[in-house]
């Protein structure tokens, strides 16, 4: 698939996306408490969208799929990573890190954007992998620089995290972002040595970072083993270990100077 460079007009719908995205998630994360249900904050998601005539980006994903997302929103509680499906069921306690990730359609253009956040109090443990995920998010948007390569972000995001003494997903990775929730480039959270390239059956692309390209990163981060697993209902991934996992992410744009992050309110 081609890579298509944003121009100004462009771009600023896509802000006009990502403010929207931030908003729904500032709503949401504004109602979690503990005795809240993962449906609750779906809801609230729903109905703002709806409200600023944005059409949710997750729900029934992919077209014609067998099992398509049934939901506004993906809603991950501690082992969870990604793709959690929102139920009535699924209420937060007290401790809890709980993540949320949506994206929307608006006039065009996708915006797209998560966060972790703890439930009321959590353990020192739990703060620590939050601040970590954190700034691994931050360490790639400045990393997003003209004249820099996807794989110098996919570097950066690994060698800090790995500092902390955490570990990186390797199967699930940021992706570029426009009038798709899903274009090219892959942006990768890791980058394997050449050797460990050459044996593996994924090809490994590094991609120029050039002005108006546009794209989501997304640290996920592990206390444990990076290896994950996917739940039989076909969209949730938790973790092997059952050990606690954090992910965030925000859609930014190469620019001249410092990268734009799109998905600010």
């Amino acid at each position: 698939m081609a890579i298509h460079l944003k121009n100004a007009a462009e771009l600023n719908t896509m802000r006009e996306a990502g403010r929207l995205v931030a908003h729904a998630l500032e709503a949401m994360k504004a109602a979690i408490k503990p005795g809240v249900s993962t449906w609750d904050l779906d809801q609230i998601a729903a109905r703002f969208f709806e409200k600023h005539k944005a059409r949710p980006a997750f729900l029934g994903y992919p077209p014609h799929s067998p099992h398509p997302f049934p939901a506004v929103i993906t809603a991950c509680i501690n082992e969870e990573l990604v793709h959690g499906i929102p139920s009535r069921n699924r209420i937060l306690q007290e401790g809890d890190l709980i993540s949320i990730d949506t994206a929307c359609h608006y006039q065009g253009f996708v915006g797209d954007a998560a966060f972790t956040v703890g439930v009321g109090k959590i353990t020192p443990e739990a703060q620590r992998l939050l601040d970590v995920t954190n700034q691994a998010l931050l360490v790639g948007i400045e990393a997003s620089k003209q004249g820099s390569q996807t794989s110098d972000v996919a570097k950066a995001i690994q060698a800090y995290v790995e500092s902390q003494g955490y570990s990186v997903i390797r199967e699930y990775t940021g992706h570029g972002v426009g009038r798709a929730m899903h274009e090219e480039p892959t942006i990768p959270n890791w980058w394997p040595e050449k050797s460990l390239r050459r044996r593996m059956k994924k090809e490994w692309r590094s991609v120029p970072l050039k002005r108006g390209l546009t794209y989501a990163i997304e640290p996920m981060v592990s206390i444990g083993s990076p290896e994950t697993q996917e739940l039989d209902d076909h969209w949730t991934v938790v973790m092997k270990d059952g050990g606690l996992c954090a992910h965030c992410e925000h859609t930014i744009a190469i620019a001249d100077d410092e990268p734009l992050i799109l998905t600010l309110p």
